[in-house]
């Protein structure tokens, strides 16, 4: 508005005399002006510029909630795996209702938020209870990597080295449940290239910096398996 308000001073009549018998300089804003016309815009865009805040907030709750109902069922199901179980029908069919309505007020947000989930599934239980706040960053960050492919490549080039790092410290170290934890992540982040061509094509000129020394006709997502000496069994996923 202060912009606004300074251009419209360029209008003032220039021929009108000021104090000194000389010309008003044109920068002046007639009194008239700034009280008729300024004023007008101002009362008419402030009722919109509210409206446009209130639909913001609107969208920002309804998206909050979507996000929160995904997450307890998300969180229901990773429960049951947890326990050697699987998904009831009654969880299946709350996912997909809770992908629903989330895809109605952030499209791709199911999708994004579950990728996110499969890395650190501990989101998905404060997501659930509430506790938003990592889940959204997680949330925008996958939001970006699905969007900029080649910063997807980069990303999963550091997770895979800072869990390959992780789990060998952790097997010097004897901690054999947090081993199979992270090699059942590395197990994760593998078979995901089969279903992702696009970042296998990304990552082949990368193998290098994944551990992969040699060629072997194998896909890259198998290669990484074999070379790491993971099973590429079923591994935690959402999977429906």
């Amino acid at each position: 508005e202060k912009v606004r308000n300074m251009f419209d001073g360029l209008r003032s009549p220039s021929n009108a005399p000021d104090p000194d018998g000389g010309r008003r300089p044109e920068w002046e804003t007639p009194e008239r002006e700034r009280s008729g016309a300024a004023a007008e815009r101002r009362e008419t865009e402030a009722p919109e510029r509210k409206l446009a805040e209130e639909a913001e907030k609107e969208l920002r709750r309804l998206r909050t909630g979507a996000l929160v109902r995904h997450a307890r069922a998300v969180d229901a199901i990773f429960e049951a795996q947890e326990m050697g179980g699987e998904a009831s029908p009654e969880q299946v069919k709350e996912l997909q209702k809770a992908r629903k309505v989330f895809e109605e007020v952030r499209p791709h947000g199911s999708h994004d938020a579950e990728a996110a989930y499969k890395k650190d599934p501990e989101l998905a239980r404060e997501a659930a209870g509430g506790r938003v706040n990592r889940a959204v960053r997680a949330l925008q960050l996958e939001t970006e990597l699905r969007i900029a492919p080649s910063r997807r490549a980069d990303r999963f080039v550091e997770d895979w080295q800072r869990l390959d790092q992780a789990s060998l410290r952790q097997y010097k170290a004897g901690d054999f449940s947090g081993y199979r934890a992270t090699r059942s992540a590395m197990g994760d982040m593998a078979r995901s290239l089969e279903r992702d061509p696009q970042l296998e094509s990304l990552l082949v000129n990368r193998k290098r910096e994944l551990g992969i020394a040699f060629e072997s006709g194998r896909s890259l997502g198998r290669e990484l398996a074999f070379v790491h000496g993971i099973d590429l069994g079923r591994g935690r996923g959402i999977g429906l």
